[in-house]
């Protein structure tokens, strides 16, 4: 990716580096690694598109109401929800490559945090219109409320940030994230993932978060090109002490 090439090339640059952005895109890989620091995963299974599970198995282990997606996509291209054998039938029979993801599908209220820095700014809580937050939810205007910061007591505000700081760190990710979670209706937290190009519109949720803490738009896009430009000059001055 980009950021492998501008390490390469020795350039400075704000947000992740080339190391933790190929983690957190392997969705497996960050909920291994989040859950090796006691953060609660959704349980599931990933598989290649060669050696797919058959329906009854997985109806076995998880039921038959399940999500299947890609282990390495963002905005929830090609998501599926599935409710019976016959839908999840269907949808095994189209995967044809690529490594793929099944995972019980839990009910719950969707929340996004920001991390400027290694540190959790607001939580923002997700309500698509239509239910499900897909692709459409996500990029068609008024198809989604969000609610920052969310109607959340302040000792579960901080539960999901204290759970969003450990995973960032757990990733190795510098500068700025996304880290979502769904608050399961069983009230366990479980992380989603974590996005290291989150949104930077004003209306995307990590500016909502930043504005949960009293930073605006250009505020927040300040602290985050300072933090390489810090680099930068720290970089500079070892090599002319």
């Amino acid at each position: 990716g980009m950021q492998r090439l501008l390490d390469a090339a020795g350039m400075h640059y704000a947000g992740c580096d080339a190391v933790s952005s190929a983690l957190t895109m392997d969705k497996t890989l960050t909920k291994e690694t989040a859950a090796a620091k006691g953060i609660k995963v959704i349980p599931g299974v990933t598989f290649p598109a060669a050696k797919k599970p058959r329906p009854e198995q997985v109806i076995e282990q998880f039921g038959e109401r399940v999500v299947v997606k890609p282990n390495a996509e963002g905005s929830s291209v090609g998501l599926n929800l599935v409710g019976s054998r016959e839908e999840l039938t269907r949808v095994l029979d189209v995967i044809q490559n690529g490594r793929w993801i099944i995972e019980r599908r839990i009910f719950g209220r969707e929340l996004a945090v920001g991390v400027l820095n290694g540190r959790a700014m607001g939580v923002v809580e997700i309500r698509p219109k239509s239910g499900v937050y897909d692709y459409a939810s996500k990029y068609t205007k008024g198809m989604t409320n969000y609610l920052a910061p969310a109607p959340l007591d302040a000792a579960l505000t901080q539960k999901i940030q204290a759970a969003a700081q450990t995973a960032f760190a757990a990733c190795g990710c510098r500068d700025y994230a996304r880290v979502d979670f769904i608050l399961g209706d069983d009230h366990e937290l479980y992380l989603l993932e974590i996005n290291t190009h989150p949104g930077m519109k004003e209306t995307s949720q990590l500016p909502m978060s930043a504005r949960c803490e009293g930073i605006d738009f250009t505020a927040l896009v300040k602290a985050m090109v300072t933090l390489a430009v810090q680099r930068f000059h720290a970089a500079r001055a070892s090599r002319n002490p």
